[in-house]
Parts: C-alpha cells; sequence; structure tokens
C-alpha cells in the first residue's frame, strides 16, 4: 500500500509536496539507513528518485525490509567508479543530487583509512566531477557528519563557521569532504548556477537501523539475544535524533537552494534541541525499561580514541530556514522499540515507515 504524503504548502518551514512532485532527485548511498528513509519520503512527495549504491551495507536491512526497490530506480554501483556513475547520473538527467554514499563508521575507519578517505574524499570529488555533466540540475545536497568540526574537548556547540578536523580517519575524511565541496562550490558550480550546501547531523537513529558497531543496533541486537549490552564509553555525550529530523533539514534547504542557490549554497547544522544531547547511560536506561529483562555492562577492552562530547550550534537552520527538530527523544526512542517489535512480528515495513513519516509531517506542520 502506498501512502501520498502532503506536506502543508506555502510555509517556509516546511517541507512542500507541491515542489517535490515530478522533481528527478539523483541519490547516492539509497540502500542505506538514512538513504533508504529519503528514498520512501521524497517518493512519496511524488519525486521521481534515481539511487546510486553498493549494496544494502547489512542483512537484514532497510532497504530490504521496507521493500525501497519497488519505489526507485535502482543502480549498484561504486561511486569511485567514474565511468559507471558518470553514466548513471547523465542519463537520469537529475535536477537535485542529493549525495549521502560514505564509508560511515568510526572505528572501521581505524582499521581500513585507505579506504575510507577513498570513498569519503576521492569519490566525493568524483560524484561532484559527475554532476557538473548535468545540464539541468540546480541543487547538490552534500552530506557529511558533526564529527567534521575540530574537536577541542572544550564541549562547546559548533557552529558551521568552525573549523574543520577530526581525529580519527572517518572525522578528518568528511573534513575533507567539506573541504572538496567548497572548492567545486567556487571554482566551477557557483558558474554553472549550481548551489551546493554541505549538512551536518548529529548521531542519526531510527527504525530500521543494523548497522555494526552503532548504539542503537548494538543494544537492540543484544535484546533479541538476551544478552547484556556492552558499552565502550556510557558517559559520552552525543546529539541524538530521529532520522527524518537532518533529512527534513535536507529537504527543506534544498527547496530553498532551488529557487536562490547563492543565498544558501552553504554548511549546515541540523541538530537536536539541547535537552535531547544526552550521554549514553542515559539511552541504555531508557531503552532497557522498555524491554523485559534486559541489561547493559562495561567493555572493559581497550577502546579507540572517541570524543566525549559533541554537541551542534542550529541556530543558523532555526533563524533562516524556520527549521527545528520535531520529535523529543523519549518519544523517538518509543518509535524505535516499537519498529523493531513490528518488524520482528512480520508487519508490512513499508507501510508502517510511511506512517511513520506521515505522522511526522503532521507534527512538523503544528510545530510551524
Amino acid at each position: 500500500m502506498k501512502i501520498l504524503l502532503h506536506g502543508r504548502l506555502g510555509n517556509k518551514g516546511m517541507v512542500e509536496s507541491i515542489f517535490w512532485k515530478g522533481k528527478r532527485v539523483f541519490l547516492t548511498g539509497h540502500t542505506g539507513f538514512k538513504g533508504s528513509w529519503l528514498c520512501m519520503w521524497l517518493t512519496s512527495l511524488g519525486a521521481e528518485v534515481k539511487g546510486y549504491s553498493l549494496l544494502p551495507p547489512t542483512s537484514p536491512s532497510l532497504f530490504v525490509e521496507a521493500r525501497v526497490e519497488e519505489l526507485v530506480y535502482s543502480t549498484i554501483g561504486d561511486i569511485r567508479d567514474q565511468e559507471i556513475l558518470l553514466e548513471s547520473m547523465v542519463s537520469f538527467d537529475p535536477e537535485i543530487l542529493i549525495h549521502m554514499a560514505a564509508q560511515p563508521l568510526v572505528r572501521y575507519s581505524y582499521d581500513n583509512p585507505v579506504e575510507t578517505y577513498e570513498v569519503n574524499v576521492i569519490g566525493t570529488a568524483k560524484v561532484l566531477e559527475a554532476a557538473r555533466s548535468c545540464n539541468n540540475l540546480k541543487v547538490i545536497i552534500n552530506v557529511t557528519t558533526d564529527k567534521c568540526y575540530e574537536n577541542d574537548g572544550l564541549g562547546q556547540s559548533y557552529k558551521e563557521t568552525d573549523p574543520m578536523g577530526g581525529y580519527d580517519p572517518y572525522s578528518s575524511s568528511k573534513g575533507c569532504a567539506e573541504l572538496v565541496a567548497g572548492s567545486y562550490r567556487r571554482s566551477y558550480l557557483a558558474d554553472l548556477g549550481i548551489g551546493i550546501a554541505t549538512v551536518r547531523a548529529g548521531n542519526v537513529i531510527g527504525g530500521g537501523d543494523w548497522a555494526s558497531d552503532r548504539l542503537i543496533p548494538d543494544i537492540l541486537r543484544s535484546f533479541e539475544q538476551n544478552k547484556a549490552v556492552i558499552v565502550r564509553n556510557p558517559n559520552a555525550t552525543r546529539p541524538w535524533q530521529h532520522v527524518l529530523e537532518p533529512l527534513s533539514g535536507y529537504l527543506l534547504l534544498a527547496q530553498k537552494i532551488y529557487t536562490d542557490p547563492k543565498k544558501y549554497s552553504e554548511g549546515w547544522n541540523f541538530g537536536p534541541n539541547e535537552k535531547d544531547i544526552k550521554p549514553v547511560h542515559w539511552i541504555l536506561d531508557k531503552m532497557i525499561s522498555s524491554w523485559p529483562n534486559a541489561t547493559w555492562a562495561l567493555d572493559n577492552k581497550v577502546n579507540l580514541h572517541e570524543a566525549g562530547f559533541l554537541k551542534l550550534d542550529i541556530s543558523k537552520a532555526r533563524e533562516r530556514l524556520n527549521w527545528q527538530p520535531v520529535w523529543e527523544l523519549d518519544k523517538i526512542l518509543e518509535k524505535i522499540v516499537s519498529w523493531h517489535k513490528a518488524w520482528a512480528n512480520k508487519n508490512d515495513m513499508q507501510y508502517l515507515c510511511l506512517t511513520e513519516i506521515n505522522d511526522y509531517m503532521r507534527d512538523m506542520s503544528s510545530e510551524n
């Protein structure tokens, strides 16, 4: 069953169905967790979507469980393969490009630093190089991360003007990707009339994430196996947000760039409200309360460096885009547990995801 979503039209802080209907959107990384959610949202708004990505990174995966391939044109390929990427993108002739494909894991980046830089830096350059050949392209949204900032450990909120950096290979590769996007903006894309923005989200969570070495999937796997959740750093504090929160920011920003590329082609933070920036042990305690007999324990192994505190300043998005977070963390965690139990009971997960998106858009309307 397909749900056609309708954003409230004309409101400056809303995702507008009238804008997205019929738009041609090329999305890299469409088989991933965030990419799958975005495919469902875009197609339900009436957009025509072509995805380009490797095979789903996990099994199970949201892409498979929600039958996302039914909704989009899909090419399985590597963004480092310039020839296949160029042909796929140019033949589709997109108006909007959203670049999500990445090596997204910090711990994996320590073991595979060269691959991480190849995918996240050179891969981004190859995506932007292919974009130069698209005749009708108007908007590029380049997705990076809150970890792209140079983290000095002082605990302040990072603003879009703060310096890029990154301790580990993943974080620094995303800082590099920011610099690549800025160079392409100034050197090529502005002259072509293509607007490009980089977007930085917090710790994105939601139903359908089975990635390894991420807190929520690790918690749910341990719950299913009746094992204690093993935690590296229970005091690490992160900007937790539902996956639909930053995606709403990306869509809203794309709408703005489409009509005024010079004004909005820059970096943007899309993080949670201050009260939803919580330590890991807070998340654990909340989720354990929803699952009988669940427990957690400290990982006593020597762990690699991780920032103890991350927080994004979202005042720019509030003031200039009229964007703001919609769902509080308590509600988000309840939704994740409910989603996972529905999946375990073999419900129609595409329908459930579309219903959740519809609920989010309704709540977004009431916030605005």
